[in-house]
């Protein structure tokens, strides 16, 4: 009976959890489809003019208005707006002449894969960096991470780009260059999943999976290192307030190794904070690879709003911005759920 009423305690504890993480994370989106609405509707583009020209008569232009849906009170547009957005309508791009949905299911993958190996070298880096930091406070190990990481925080991205595509790709020759594969394999692969490492995978074409990967090494390594930077910074930070406990000189006076000291008593405890770090991080290098992307030509979705926001194409602007805005959302509830898995007393 008692094992009855724990288990029924904790569905009922779980169940709390996902009704509040539908409520919070649906007033969230709204909030955020509220904001890229107004911003839409305050910046000092006009969307008719985009799309009809300016040599328009104003007969055309009042037709335009009138099909856009802008003759209407703002109240009424909101909410079509909405409407629109969760039946995946984000209208239809000027530059490109093709839904939005459609043009950000292509360039989304491209950044995502970018993006994705770029938060593997942090991590796998980045945390060892900072705990041996920690460990070796003061010495010149510390003091070498530290000024590489002050680095990461410092040098311009677009610079990064250009002096690694001179050096490794003009100079060395040991990557490919811009774009995401040579001219010649372009289109080679059709679409599965747009990562083009895993589709190319999956087809079994391993010389487009290498030729891809050549490209994208450089992009995201560069990415990982500021990726890298900040979280071997906040690692050092957290493991050096760790490694100050009482608890930890306890554990060295009993003669505990020291690896074990660092890793099992000081590490630890900052696996629940150091998921927001990555978290963040991460997310940062999603919405933030535009000057990345322009260097190296990646056709990804900073690209594509670069792209849209010199041509004045607001659907695009818009529906990248809800993009980048809801795999913020997205990030910050899995770090919640991986709170929950790895400390359950913040249940």
């Amino acid at each position: 009976m008692t094992s009855r009423g724990t288990t029924r305690r904790a569905v009922l504890r779980w169940g709390r959890g996902l009704a509040g993480f539908a409520i919070v994370s649906t007033l969230t989106f709204l909030g955020l489809l509220a904001i890229t609405f107004f911003i839409g509707r305050v910046v000092p583009i006009d969307p008719v003019l985009s799309v009809v020209g300016d040599r328009a008569t104003q007969d055309q232009y009042e037709a335009a208005r009138v099909a856009m849906g802008l003759d209407r009170p703002l109240v009424v547009q909101f909410f079509a707006y909405v409407a629109d957005v969760f039946q995946g309508d984000l209208g239809r791009s000027v530059s490109t002449n093709r839904p939005v949905v459609s043009d950000l299911a292509r360039v989304f993958p491209a950044t995502l894969e970018m993006a994705t190996l770029g938060i593997l070298i942090g991590v796998l880096m980045g945390v060892p960096m900072g705990v041996w930091a920690a460990a070796r406070q003061g010495t010149w190990v510390d003091q070498i991470i530290r000024v590489f990481a002050l680095l990461g925080y410092s040098v311009p991205a677009f610079w990064l780009g250009l002096v690694g595509l001179a050096v490794f790709y003009a100079g060395l020759g040991w990557v490919a260059g811009p774009g995401r594969v040579d001219i010649f394999y372009d289109g080679l692969i059709d679409p599965i999943t747009g990562l083009l490492l895993v589709d190319s995978l999956l087809v079994g074409d391993t010389e487009v999976f290498w030729n891809a990967l050549s490209h994208l090494v450089l992009p995201a390594a560069i990415l990982g290192f500021f990726s890298l930077a900040y979280i071997a910074r906040m690692t050092r930070s957290f493991m050096l307030d760790q490694l100050s406990q009482e608890f930890i000189t306890t554990a060295r006076v009993k003669g505990v190794p020291e690896w074990k000291v660092i890793w099992v008593h000081g590490f630890k405890p900052i696996r629940v904070p150091l998921i927001t770090v990555i978290g963040l991080s991460y997310a940062a290098l999603l919405e933030g690879s535009v000057m990345i992307e322009t260097v190296f030509s990646w056709p990804g979705i900073g690209n594509y709003l670069t792209v849209a926001l010199l041509n004045a194409d607001m659907n695009a602007v818009l529906g990248s911005t809800l993009v980048i805005g809801a795999v913020f959302i997205f990030i910050n509830k899995i770090s919640d759920v991986l709170y929950r898995v790895l400390d359950p007393r913040s249940l």
